[in-house]
């Protein structure tokens, strides 16, 4: 059970006093504004991604199109998927954030392309998994690419990074004793 010490929903009336009154509950009135610390308003969403994100699903080429149709509406075993979908300074093709498994349809240009192994390390230093696959694997091979989507999601997520000993406990210099 919640203790309440000497909590007051307003000044002038104690919490006991105001469930006398059938007011018992500590949100505010219907109608009345509570006013908070701090900001009062939400991040909004970075106007400039999403403007690409949006660019980058009505110009999707067709393996892209023929995967989504694989994977929406939660059709792989229940993992939600989204497309074309920023995540820090990137926009990826497919991600199951659930899982944290990135999808990256890709065509011949990406074969030597630099860019993308700074983009996959940065999603793993971020706990996201990265699946690459061609855009002939899909259109040649779809149930093949589903199952190896199937698998990847199905197995654990990725350790993080830093994870806590093994009792639970931060560690504790012996040095300074």
């Amino acid at each position: 059970m919640l203790k309440v010490a000497a909590s007051t929903v307003n000044d002038d009336l104690p919490l006991a006093a105001l469930r006398r009154e059938g007011r018992g509950s500590l949100s505010p009135p219907c109608g009345e504004r509570v006013r908070v610390r701090g900001l009062n308003r939400m991040r909004g969403a970075n106007v400039t991604k999403t403007r690409i994100a949006r660019r980058l699903r009505r110009n999707s080429t067709t393996a892209e199109k023929l995967l989504w149709k694989y994977l929406r509406s939660r059709s792989l075993d229940g993992f939600k998927f989204v497309r074309q979908e920023p995540i820090g300074p990137h926009v990826v093709d497919f991600v199951c954030r659930q899982r944290r498994l990135v999808i990256e349809v890709d065509g011949s240009q990406h074969a030597i392309g630099r860019r993308d192994a700074i983009r996959d390390r940065w999603f793993i230093d971020h706990r996201y998994r990265v699946l690459r696959f061609w855009n002939n694997e899909v259109l040649g091979n779809i149930e093949g690419v589903w199952e190896t989507i199937l698998t990847a999601a199905l197995r654990d997520r990725p350790p993080h990074p830093n994870p806590l000993p093994v009792n639970g406990e931060r560690e504790v210099s012996r040095e300074g004793k």
